[in-house]
């Protein structure tokens, strides 16, 4: 299974980006799909997950101003942020759990990151 990220850039303050991934390759089934970012410095984290159902989860830093959404048939999932802030800068990750056609067990995959830039 390959996730390809895709969205990041630079913003000012207060601006929205859009990042979207896609999963790809000899799928069976998703289960949850999430976004992670990393800092620099700092260690990686979660911003927020969504299940194969639609539920959702975030990181307090950002309730209220990012959105995930998915597209189960299209195996993609996005993250709408709004009011972006400057700490919100950070390479951020795609994630998914995922069955592979001919295994039977989940295994955990990454994108390969895309920046989010955020100037004050």
């Amino acid at each position: 299974v390959q996730l390809q990220a895709s969205g990041g850039g630079m913003v000012q303050a207060g601006g929205s980006l859009r990042l979207s991934c896609a999963a790809s390759g000899s799928i069976f089934r998703i289960g949850v799909m999430g976004w992670y970012r990393q800092a620099p410095g700092k260690q990686r984290e979660l911003v927020a997950t969504a299940t194969s159902g639609g539920t959702t989860n975030y990181s307090d830093s950002v309730k209220g101003r990012f959105t995930i959404s998915r597209d189960n048939a299209k195996n993609t999932v996005s993250l709408q942020m709004n009011s972006l802030e400057s700490e919100d800068t950070a390479v951020y990750y795609c994630n998914a759990n995922a069955i592979e056609y001919g295994m039977g067990y989940q295994k955990n995959y990454w994108g390969q990151g895309t920046q989010v830039t955020v100037s004050s």
